[in-house]
């Protein structure tokens, strides 16, 4: 148990060392667009503009849509994987489910114990998969017209229940949540597979 929320902290603390503020900008609805940096998007090398690049091929590069809506999918999953692993480390299971020693060899013995189950689910991933690629248009030319993230699953309608500075503000909240849940999860991995690689959790005995 005390290997994922270490991780989870270190990631955290390391994912967004915020940058002396200037005046930050704000959308139509009123909502500050990251304060952290001035209003900004922090894209230092420029890749979120490779798109613009004179004399590339055509759709080399992806829009800015196409990678807002893979930033916003791969931190869903991090953030899946990270309550994942917190469940297991803390002894909660399906019941009849097959359980592992460790959450890094889980995947192996689950797939081998109940194979059924696991292909209902990769399928489930897939049909899944498929339906937000066709959803989404063709983003990575930045003619989509789908707003990236918006799965159109909302059976609750728990967003029509939220005024537009919130829904602005619960998008940002998601967002960097999935930002250091990616780092928490590469941190996790890294440390399971190079020894030393993540200094800070020998440090402080995780195994």
């Amino acid at each position: 148990m005390k290997l994922p929320i270490i991780a989870a902290l270190a990631g955290s603390a390391a994912a967004f060392a915020p940058a002396t503020p200037s005046v930050a900008k704000t959308s139509a609805l009123g909502v500050a667009y990251n304060p952290e940096f001035g209003g900004e998007d922090f894209d230092p090398l420029g890749l979120g503009k490779m798109h613009e690049i004179k004399g590339a091929f055509p759709n080399m590069f992806p829009h800015t849509q196409y990678l807002e809506e893979s930033e916003i999918k791969h931190g869903r999953m991090a953030m899946l994987a990270w309550t994942g692993v917190w469940a297991t480390e803390s002894g909660l299971h399906f019941p009849g489910a097959p359980v592992a020693d460790d959450w890094a060899t889980a995947l192996p013995v689950w797939a081998r114990e109940d194979p059924g189950g696991f292909g209902l689910i990769l399928a489930f991933i897939m049909i899944a998969e498929g339906e937000g690629v066709s959803h989404a248009g063709d983003n990575f030319r930045g003619v989509s017209k789908k707003t990236p993230g918006d799965m159109g699953f909302d059976w609750m309608g728990m967003t029509k229940k939220l005024s537009a500075d919130k829904l602005e503000r619960y998008k940002t909240v998601e967002k960097k949540n999935g930002r250091a849940a990616m780092i928490a999860m590469a941190s996790l991995f890294a440390f399971k597979s190079i020894p030393g690689s993540v200094p800070i959790m020998d440090f402080l005995g995780a195994n």
